[in-house]
This record gives C-alpha cells, sequence and structure tokens, in this order.
C-alpha cells in the first residue's frame, strides 16, 4: 500500500493580514507545489493530526488526542464550516491504536477549526473531497504528554494504517512551527476567560468577531515589531526540519515541553502534528523528504513551512 507525508503550517491570519506579495506568492507556490504532489500520489485516504484553539475541546474534558469517527468543522476565520467525511476506518484505526497501547479517545460529535479545515481548503478545495481520519493531539492545553508519546502515537497510527481497506494513504500534519499567538493559559486566566478555555463552546458572533479581531491584531504588531510576543524563532524551525528531513524522530522524546515554549513560543507545540505524521510514515518504512519550504511570516504570527515525503523505497 502506497503512503506519503505532506506537513505544512496553517494561520488563520492567512487572507486577513498580507505580508509582503513576494513573500506571499512564495507560500502559494509551496501550496501549489504540496497541491502537485498530492494530486499525483492521488489518495484515497487523509490521516489529518491537527490541534485545537479552544474551538473544538475544553478543559471539561480535554484528551491529549483523540479520533474523529465524525466530525463538523466550526468555520472560524473564514474557513469552510460543514461535515469533514470522515471514512468508516477511523473506527478501525481507532481499535488498533487502542491495541497498541496508546489511549486515544474517540469522539462521535468531533468540532474542529482551522486548524483541521484550512489545510483541507488549501489542499483539496472543501472539507469533503477526500476521506479522512480526524486525529487531534493537544497542542495548547497544559499539562501536555511528553512529546515522545505523540511518536508512539505517530508510530501506532502507521502500524495501524497498514490494515484498512483504503489503498492510498496520505499523512497530513498541520501546524507550528515557531510562534507565540495571544492564546489564554487556564493557569493565569482570569475568572471570565477561565470560563471559556472550561466551557467556551457556542461563543455569540460578537465574542468571535472580538477574539479574531485581537488576533488579527497581533499579527499587524508583531511584523511592525511593537508586539510583547515571542518572536519567531528561525534557527529553531530549520533545525527542526533538519531532524524530520534525517528521519531522527526518535531524538524528541527527549525534548522538554517547557524548552518548546522557550525556544519557540507556547503554540510551538503544534509539531507535535509533524512528529505524529512523520512517525506515521516511518512506521511503514524509511521516507524521503522531496520537498522542503521556510518562510518566517510575521503577519501570519508563524514560522511557515511545508513538507512533502515519499517512501525510500518508491
Amino acid at each position: 500500500m502506497p503512503v506519503a507525508v505532506c506537513a505544512l503550517s496553517h494561520s488563520p491570519l492567512i487572507g486577513f493580514n498580507h505580508p509582503a506579495k513576494a513573500v506571499e506568492k512564495r507560500v502559494e507556490m509551496a501550496f501549489d507545489q504540496a497541491r502537485s504532489f498530492i494530486a499525483e500520489f492521488d489518495p484515497n485516504l487523509v490521516v489529518l493530526f491537527a490541534p485545537d484553539h479552544y474551538n473544538g475541546f475544553f478543559y471539561d474534558m480535554m484528551p491529549q488526542f483523540c479520533i474523529g469517527t465524525h466530525a463538523t468543522a466550526l468555520g472560524d476565520y473564514n474557513t469552510p464550516a460543514g461535515e469533514l467525511s470522515v471514512a468508516k476506518s477511523a473506527r478501525t484505526m481507532a481499535k488498533d491504536v487502542l491495541a497498541a497501547g496508546i489511549d486515544i479517545a474517540v469522539s462521535e460529535r468531533m468540532y474542529v477549526d482551522h486548524g483541521f479545515s484550512q489545510p483541507l481548503q488549501i489542499l483539496f478545495d472543501g472539507l469533503d473531497k477526500v476521506p479522512v481520519v480526524p486525529i487531534f493531539i493537544n497542542s495548547v492545553a497544559t499539562p501536555l504528554c511528553p512529546v515522545g508519546r505523540i511518536r508512539q502515537l505517530g508510530t501506532a497510527v502507521g502500524h495501524a494504517s497498514a490494515h484498512i481497506a483504503e489503498q492510498r494513504v496520505l499523512f497530513l500534519g498541520s501546524g507550528g512551527l515557531s510562534h507565540d499567538p495571544p492564546v489564554p493559559q487556564l493557569e493565569n486566566a482570569t475568572e471570565e476567560v477561565a470560563a471559556r478555555l472550561i466551557d467556551g463552546r457556542n461563543p455569540t458572533p460578537e465574542e468571535r468577531a472580538r477574539r479574531q479581531a485581537r488576533v488579527i491584531a497581533s499579527g499587524l504588531e508583531l511584523a511592525a515589531g511593537t508586539s510583547s510576543m515571542r518572536p519567531i524563532n528561525p534557527e529553531w524551525d530549520r533545525q527542526f526540519l533538519d531532524l524530520i528531513s534525517a528521519g531522527e524522530l526518535q531524538h524528541v522524546d527527549a525534548w522538554d515541553n517547557a524548552w518548546f515554549a522557550e525556544q519557540a513560543g507556547n503554540s510551538s507545540h503544534e509539531v507535535r502534528t509533524w512528529i505524529a505524521a512523520y512517525a506515521a510514515m516511518a512506521a511503514r518504512g524509511n521516507y524521503v523528504i522531496n520537498y522542503r519550504f521556510y518562510e518566517p511570516v510575521p503577519e501570519w504570527v508563524a514560522g511557515f513551512a511545508v513538507t512533502t515525503a515519499v517512501s525510500a523505497d518508491a
């Protein structure tokens, strides 16, 4: 069964804040490269690893990872809303991952935000163009599980993918790299903010608009050099890409969660989605990265990267 990987950064600020035209052109060319790669590979199943940003998952019940057997996109930041075309094999994969000793949650009513919907929009032009197994990875809400556990999750998913009916599987990672957007932390939150982090479902249009405006302003401030947020760290980003490119995933087991925030911002934990996707690929055999793009884009509050990979035997 052929397998492949695509991993890319996402940002809710795409389409709202505009970096230099040359930067936008380079990013769009990277998207075109990924779209061409996927079209040629022609997957009939996408296993999508993505985070949430307190839109679908809250502290009233916060799993470290969860497979959706039914999933609905909320449509934040002008991303598409509606049902994902969740594959029936999601249930089979959940059983196999549990059998491998990974305590993954299962949701028949998963709600997802731009972390899931944006890559489907960019790469497939919609939510329902290809069967998908959506896998949430907690990358924001502390406490976070050890990084090595994410690699083990990806390995289990990779092995499970060999036992399902679909013949061409794309592992898709969505998130990262270094970035530190204004995502609140429960430990130092006000009573009002804490209530939203614990159960902030169904915000009013006014509340969503205020939140969106704050995030848009944060990107403009970071680009202008007037922000107190931790800046993008291109050196850290490139070192991470080097590790992924070399296939040296075992090194992530020694990474400390606090180190992520110190080096690359609190939301750099979103590279967990990349680790899972590449670990899934590695479980099926050695891989080779055949495309790699990187650009720091402060207007989007992200170290922006796109990679694709194929089996070394292909």
